[in-house]
């Protein structure tokens, strides 16, 4: 992919935990208006990619851009609030507090008190599962509903780009389809959306765009469909990771 309208722009980014390199000089992008996934096996980087993206590593080198800000190194408050949100892996909600705070959580710090009002009202339009949980505790749901909370309360930020940690890891079939399909539904409606995820068939069914990380290094990337349909490609990078985390 040619990145020179990227909204989101990794180059040249190398990563160390104490002397073990976990990225070597990983280049990706995601334009806005898209839906892009990176694939890979167990320890091959993808979780430290989703992390340095939101400032929580440092990498050693390289850089991080997003709407043409370069944001390495930026506290992850700061990145929040530029316009990126995380769908974190096990959804990471407020298991103590109502799905109605675990929502209004995702709008802290913003004062727009009526146009607060207006994303609430659309979430529960958009999440109908979440609508009819709305007064219990978010420790009390099912994996599917507490992942369709962690969703609405990313938007909640009014993000341009939510990153979304293995977003069907562990959740039911049904629940399955009900997320790509709403991952699909927020994208339409304008959100660019990049993901990691375990299961490369069904990321590729709706994602634009994909790579593949292999030990640190993008060994692959094409459009979603490409890699989807060659059956090469399946056999040689994914077909070992439907599983992986």
């Amino acid at each position: 992919m040619t990145d020179d309208a990227a909204l989101l722009r990794l180059s040249g980014i190398n990563t160390f935990y104490g002397p073990v390199q976990v990225h070597f000089d990983v280049t990706l992008a995601v334009r806005a208006g898209q839906i892009v996934c990176l694939l890979g096996g167990n320890a091959s980087g993808k979780s430290t990619t989703m992390k340095v993206i939101l400032g929580l590593v440092k990498p050693r080198s390289g850089s991080v851009e997003f709407a043409g800000e370069t944001i390495t190194g930026m506290p992850t408050p700061r990145i929040i609030r530029l316009g990126i949100a995380s769908v974190p892996e096990a959804r990471r909600l407020f298991p103590a507090m109502t799905v109605r705070e675990n929502l209004l959580m995702g709008a802290y710090g913003r004062g727009d008190k009526a146009a607060i009002r207006q994303d609430y009202e659309r979430m529960l339009e958009l999440f109908p599962r979440v609508a009819e949980r709305i007064a219990q505790r978010a420790g009390t749901l099912s994996g599917g509903e507490q992942q369709m909370v962690a969703m609405a309360r990313a938007l909640m930020g009014r993000p341009k780009l939510i990153c979304m940690d293995e977003p069907t890891m562990g959740l039911s079939p049904l629940y399955v389809d009900r997320v790509l399909e709403l991952i699909s539904t927020i994208n339409a409606q304008g959100t660019s959306v990049f993901m990691v995820e375990q299961n490369a068939s069904l990321a590729l069914r709706i994602a634009h765009y994909g790579y593949v990380l292999r030990s640190g290094h993008i060994v692959l990337s094409a459009p979603a469909a490409d890699l989807l349909g060659d059956a090469a490609i399946r056999d040689a990078y994914l077909g070992g990771e439907q599983d992986a985390a």
